[in-house]
């Protein structure tokens, strides 16, 4: 295997021993398991700006904070300097998430270190005891797939008690690990008292996974964002708070993506029955 270029320091610098392989290639990044402090653990390379397919970076960075003034003009008037130093700060961010979250008990992979744009982290093993499969990959029955959809959704709660929304989470971004969900991805996360957009964020997240973990269950009872986001709002939403799913929003309230998503739905169900009923005649 070619020795990806961003990690021959890490090696040179004794943070990693040896790449094993690649992992798996992302909109923003490239993960490589490595062998590093004794044992395996997951290295996550940035991709160079021109190379992403992430998009709207405006949505997600806004009010995040840069403490160098030299810094901040310069990004502002987008320079060479200000290009750069807004890519650094992009990278960072996900270290930084990550440590965040996970001292807050939220199910992330530990973090170890970020040197030149690698974030070195836990590499989350699956039931098997290989490498966890995003769940996405993942063939689950209804009782499993309920279940799991409780778990990430007891997860965002207490990112949205740290004051986080992940900002692109999906099954894709959700590994399966012997205990549970794990998620992972943060470059984008936001904090939802500083951004503006971070209700429609945090609904469209939360409508993903319910979404694809649906199984069945109509979108009314399915409204766990405009709950979350509703007690949140009020002061009143805790780590352990026990979310039913069942929110009267007002109509003028409805966040077009998610009636969108929720439309979606209701198509398929009608579909499904129909299919049902000429199976029955």
């Amino acid at each position: 295997m070619r020795m990806p270029p961003r990690l021959v320091p890490l090696i040179e610098y004794g943070v990693i021993e040896s790449v094993v392989r690649p992992l798996l290639s992302g909109k923003e990044a490239q993960v490589y398991l490595v062998e590093s402090g004794g044992e395996l653990r997951a290295a996550k390379v940035y991709k160079d700006m021109q190379k992403r397919s992430f998009r709207n970076r405006s949505e997600y960075t806004e009010s995040r904070k840069v403490r160098n003034s030299r810094d901040r003009r310069a990004m502002g008037k987008r320079s060479r300097y200000g290009r750069e130093q807004e890519e650094a700060a992009w990278n960072s961010a996900e270290a930084d998430m990550i440590k965040k979250l996970y001292a807050a008990g939220v199910r992330v992979p530990k973090p170890h270190t970020f040197v030149d744009g690698v974030l070195v982290m836990e590499c989350v093993e699956g039931p098997d005891g290989g490498v966890a499969p995003r769940i996405a990959d993942c063939a689950l029955d209804k009782e499993r797939g309920v279940a799991l959809c409780d778990q990430i959704l007891r997860e965002v709660v207490k990112m949205l008690c740290a004051d986080v929304v992940h900002a692109d989470l999906s099954v894709f971004n959700v590994l399966l690990e012997e205990d549970g969900p794990v998620i992972i991805d943060f470059p984008q996360s936001i904090a939802a008292a500083r951004n503006n957009h971070a209700r429609k964020i945090l609904l469209r997240d939360v409508a993903n996974i319910t979404d694809a973990l649906r199984f069945g269950r109509p979108p009314h009872e399915l409204r766990y964002g405009y709950e979350m986001w509703d007690l949140y709002e009020r002061g009143e939403l805790k780590p352990d708070s026990e979310l039913t799913g069942k929110f009267d929003v007002p109509q003028h309230d409805v966040d077009p993506d998610i009636l969108l998503l929720e439309m979606q739905q209701v198509e398929e169900d009608e579909a499904l029955a129909a299919i049902d009923e000429d199976l029955v005649v």
